[in-house]
């Protein structure tokens, strides 16, 4: 009798401890999803330029659908396909609003990926905290973005243009002592940023070492009375903080009239496709400005496993594409990083658990940064990329020189 009791306690303990086995493991495994999330699907809004001032950047929204379409031919992330919506604002804040709420209200997204633009964006910064929707990786480099404490739901993406403006601001003191410069730059957060940037390094400096503050309007046709203008100071130093089509349109008008000051411009206006060819090559001999990302059309990447990779993409999703626009190699980056995030969330694709992942990405590094450039954050850190390497524009091609320099070198 004893040994048939003793046969029964072991049974009754056995089934109750697979029992909890099971138990323990459905816990494990339980999914967890918010609004734009399921088991099949995950639903990422956008907002881009296709059209306005600002459409040069549309071709990163393209090359993101095109992405997120070779994830979903791979089997997408953890098995769930993602659904990429993009709406065009027109590089207009009001237009801005209207999409995103249009992403966040009807199409219910999980969260806004690399919606572009600073003075769009800005006017959504606000409500998507309130909704608690992730803004991620926005595409502007305005220090803005790196604000936790106050903006726990939006997160930059590239090297803001604060950092950016400081290390010109090192290159121009250590290589032209007898500076006369000239900042030509956008009208609103964006250009206002590299103002700062500069002052910060140039401190009491400035008030000898800057000339002019010219800034121009994005609703204007042409910029080139300003560029007259400027040129008149005197200045021997310009700092052209434009977005590309008013890039092109300052660096063929110096060469039109024969202007020709150490020339540094914004990284958001490096595309050889999009900036350098429209303005002239020859035109924008000797330009300087610095970077993070690959070149794909630049020949010292030909053998590169990161770059082979972009291009095996390129080749299957986008053929024709422009590989010299610079766009298209940053639109891959940010898709990339996105997935990594996705990747790390597992099945609880919540809003809160996004942002927790996007918070800790230690030194990931994508296809496309150029080498000893990694990506980075954590939870009082949202500048994902805060390095980069000066370059000059030559022979049709951007030439890196110099070391890998970090933003916070630039911080005082």
């Amino acid at each position: 009798m004893r040994r048939l009791e003793s046969r029964r306690l072991t049974s009754v303990a056995l089934v109750t401890a697979a029992l909890f086995t099971a138990s323990a493991g459905n816990a494990l495994a339980q999914k967890k999803y918010d609004t734009g999330a399921t088991d099949t699907e995950i639903k990422i809004g956008n907002v881009e330029a296709y059209s306005g001032p600002a459409s040069a950047y549309g071709v990163i929204g393209k090359t993101q659908d095109a992405y997120f379409k070779m994830i979903n031919d791979q089997g997408g992330v953890n098995g769930r396909k993602i659904n990429f919506i993009s709406y065009d604002d027109g590089y207009s804040p009001p237009k801005t609003v209207e999409q995103t709420r249009k992403l966040i209200e009807s199409d219910e997204v999980l969260l806004v990926f690399n919606s572009l633009g600073t003075p769009t964006q800005t006017g959504v910064q606000k409500y998507q905290n309130t909704k608690k929707v992730p803004q991620l990786f926005v595409a502007t480099g305005a220090s803005k973005w790196n604000d936790p404490k106050n903006f726990p739901w939006t997160m930059g993406f590239q090297p803001s243009y604060r950092v950016e403006a400081r290390i010109f601001a090192k290159y121009i003191l250590k290589n032209k002592p007898d500076a006369k410069v000239a900042i030509f730059y956008a009208n609103d957060d964006f250009g206002k940023d590299y103002v700062a940037g500069i002052k910060d390094v140039f401190g009491d400096k400035a008030k000898t070492l800057l000339v002019a503050e010219e800034s121009y309007e994005t609703s204007e046709p042409t910029i080139d009375s300003h560029i007259l203008k400027v040129r008149e100071t005197g200045a021997n130093v310009f700092l052209n903080i434009a977005t590309p089509k008013f890039a092109a349109q300052a660096i063929k008008k110096m060469n039109e009239i024969g202007w020709k000051p150490m020339h540094l411009m914004t990284d958001v206006s490096i595309s050889i496709g999009a900036v350098m060819k429209p303005a002239g090559l020859d035109a924008s001999e000797g330009v300087l400005s610095a970077g993070y990302l690959k070149d794909a059309s630049d020949k010292q990447w030909a053998n590169d496993e990161g770059m082979k990779k972009f291009m095996t993409f390129v080749d299957k999703y986008m053929p024709g594409a422009n590989i010299s626009d610079t766009n298209v190699v940053y639109g891959y980056t940010a898709a990339q990083t996105m997935i990594e995030v996705l990747k790390k969330s597992g099945d609880t694709l919540t809003r809160d658990n996004i942002m927790k992942q996007a918070a800790s990405l230690n030194a990931f590094v994508a296809d496309t940064l150029i080498p000893g450039i990694t990506i980075t954050t954590g939870p009082n850190d949202f500048a994902p990329i805060e390095q980069l390497q000066m370059m000059r524009f030559k022979n049709g091609q951007w030439e890196m020189f110099g070391e890998i320099i970090s933003g916070a070198d630039y911080n005082g």
